[in-house]
């Protein structure tokens, strides 16, 4: 779709310059929405009086689109840029990953008030952060998101970090960016897979925060690629996501509590991951899985109705994600790395299971039986 047929109605409503704030009590910072995002990342930057050096952390796909933009703006606004380009994908997500960056920041003789400019989609987010976290005991930290994902959840919140063979982000940090720049024209080259991927994030939302976000999707006949939505709808799909990670962000920042439910879909589906090793199921893919196994789990507890688990199963279908387990995948796989998943509290696995559309609730009593007769069933 050329980007032309939604840029106009764009340009009239509030995506010419959308900032969310994510108001934290240290470390607060912009999230700023705008066609032509990338090419004022230099003047952005600028603005927040960072210091002069800035390597910039990429994926060889992106940084091919995108990359050359990115340095032009930085450079144009007086920073030294250097870059770092890691391979792509989920499965390098991981400390020899994060070695490349620290070599890369050595050499170009990274300072405290220097800054790492994440240039990709969540997992160069997720490594980039972690590597500013750690690098001289912390750095400043850019995002720009470039896959739908990234956008709307990965590159917001301060989550950041690696994955350990035995479970997916087990090794991290809270670490707040400065910036987050969104600049929607770049889905353009974003792959149709990767796009439903991070819809599984929006329908997230839908389901544990706005409801209202959740009956405007219902009401689209598909949802599985760019071309489907008009402008006004991404505008809502934007900015709504990003609304609703800051407000739980900015009431639970460390996850203490209110924050947790940010990971519905999550449990099970970091476990599909850790399981397949990353390979055949990718992240969005894994979550919409799991927000499936969490709607059976509630129904089955009794803590939501049928259609309410309708809907949402319909809405995922219509996203063109999946809503049943790989075939073959090992349950008692799954149900042991359950057991390693960063939310299990006094041996026990949280679970985030809706309640209805727009609210859910955290709770610790799902009978290992339960969890297994609802995967058995989704196979």
């Amino acid at each position: 779709m050329p980007w032309a047929k939604i840029l106009p109605r764009v340009i009239e409503g509030v995506l010419v310059m959308s900032g969310i704030r994510v108001d934290l009590p240290d470390r607060s910072y912009e999230i700023a929405i705008a066609p032509g995002g990338l090419d004022r990342l230099g003047a952005s930057m600028a603005s927040l009086d960072l210091g002069q050096k800035v390597l910039l952390v990429s994926n060889p796909v992106v940084f091919q689109h995108y990359g050359q933009r990115a340095i032009a703006s930085l450079s144009g606004a007086g920073f030294e840029v250097a870059s770092c380009i890691l391979p792509d994908g989920e499965r390098y997500k991981t400390l020899a990953s994060i070695e490349k960056v620290y070599d890369a920041a050595l050499e170009q003789h990274l300072e405290r008030s220097s800054t790492m400019v994440a240039l990709g989609g969540g997992v160069i987010g997720d490594m980039t952060g972690f590597s500013a976290a750690t690098w001289l005991r912390g750095v400043q930290f850019v995002q720009v998101p470039t896959s739908l994902l990234a956008m709307v959840d990965a590159s917001v919140g301060g989550k950041t970090g690696v994955n350990h063979p035995m479970g997916k982000n087990l090794i991290g940090a809270f670490y707040q960016p400065r910036l987050v720049v969104i600049n929607p024209e770049v889905l353009q080259t974003l792959p149709p897979r990767e796009f439903r991927a991070g819809m599984a994030e929006v329908i997230k939302y839908g389901v544990i925060w706005d409801g209202e976000l959740f009956s405007q999707l219902e009401k689209q006949s598909s949802l599985e690629k760019l071309e489907d939505l008009d402008g006004e709808l991404l505008q809502t799909i934007l900015t709504r996501s990003c609304q609703a990670k800051a407000d739980v962000v900015s009431k639970d920042e460390r996850e203490a509590g209110l924050r947790a439910i940010l990971n519905y879909g999550h449990t099970i589906g970091h476990a599909i991951e850790s399981v397949t090793e990353y390979k055949s199921v990718i992240h969005g893919e894994a979550v919409a899985i799991g927000m499936v196994a969490a709607s059976k789990l509630a129904l089955e507890l009794q803590l939501w109705d049928r259609e309410c688990d309708r809907r949402q199963f319909e809405l995922i279908a219509k996203a063109g994600l999946p809503t049943q387990l790989p075939a073959g995948l090992d349950i008692d796989a799954i149900l042991e790395t359950l057991k390693t998943d960063k939310k299990v509290k006094a041996g026990k696995v949280r679970f985030i299971l809706p309640t209805q559309v727009g609210a859910v609730t955290i709770i610790d009593q799902v009978p290992a039986d339960l969890i297994r007769q609802v995967l058995q069933d989704m196979l």
